[in-house]
């Protein structure tokens, strides 16, 4: 056996090595601030005021919520989205292109486009409300809708990456054992991906825990209603600092937990 070659440690030229740490800086330093300025004396009773309680308790319900209603739907969606290969080339992209909308899309805008269907006037709006007198804006419901339409290609696109990964030679052989599609479908697929679900739902209650542009533009910020974390924490900005801080604070933990829980168990090409 002939001798392995050692590779050359890699070394950066001293403009990239600074221009990497410049970027870094600007990523970390705003969550440094915002850790350095913390009233850390006074967080445990600003946490455990009234409005923040009833923010606290309105966001993880509703992004439970949301995070359901995305497994419901968006496994399936994956699962199309996996399985598009044998499609002609502008079906795929078009499919593809309108599950990326909502990652790419402002946030604000999609609140408007939520208003201008969902609204009193909109498309599907005002029929729901002459038929069934439901109206869907400024409700808790609309912060649902909200969360879903952001959160939703989060879980699509990490169940996709694992069906794509994931090794069909088991769902062939199911099938060829009589198995239907459905059979194959819920207990081949499913435990096959289930890690790459994990993922996604985790990332999915994250994205809609901290949902606020069409949050606010769809379901405005009513105390206890539609009033979430990160409105109650911009509100609070106006009127005390402290408790906008701590809201932040609270809402970077979870960002914080939801990464370190990740790693590179559930999102491949992650080490830690």
């Amino acid at each position: 056996m002939g001798r392995r070659t050692a590779e050359p440690a890699a070394r950066l030229s001293w403009p990239v090595a600074v221009l990497a740490v410049t970027a870094l800086a600007f990523l970390v330093l705003p969550i440094v601030g915002l850790i350095a300025r913390a009233p850390w004396g006074e967080l445990p009773e600003l946490l455990v005021r009234a409005p923040v309680l009833e923010a606290l308790v309105l966001s993880f319900g509703t992004a439970l919520g949301s995070t359901a209603i995305c497994l419901v739907f968006g496994v399936p969606l994956a699962t199309l989205l996996a399985r598009a290969g044998g499609w002609r080339a502008l079906p795929r992209r078009l499919l593809r292109a309108a599950v990326t909308v909502p990652l790419v899309l402002p946030p604000v805008v999609g609140g408007i486009a939520l208003l201008l269907l969902l609204g009193r006037r909109g498309l599907v709006g005002a029929p729901l409300e002459a038929a069934f007198g439901v109206t869907v804006p400024f409700t808790t419901g609309a912060v649902v809708i909200a969360q879903v339409f952001v959160a939703l290609p989060f879980l699509v696109f990490a169940v996709e990456g694992a069906l794509r990964s994931a090794n069909r030679r088991t769902e062939l052989a199911a099938a060829t054992l009589g198995a239907s599609r459905w059979q194959v479908f819920r207990f081949v697929t499913l435990p096959l991906v289930a890690p790459g679900v994990a993922a996604g739902a985790v990332l999915c209650f994250t994205r809609a825990l901290g949902e606020f542009g069409a949050t606010i533009t769809f379901a405005g910020s009513l105390p206890g209603v539609t009033r979430t974390l990160p409105i109650a924490s911009y509100l609070a900005m106006q009127s005390d600092p402290d408790e906008a801080v701590a809201l932040a604070l609270l809402l970077l933990a979870v960002s914080l937990v939801v990464l370190l829980s990740l790693r590179d168990r559930w999102v491949p090409g992650v080490r830690a």
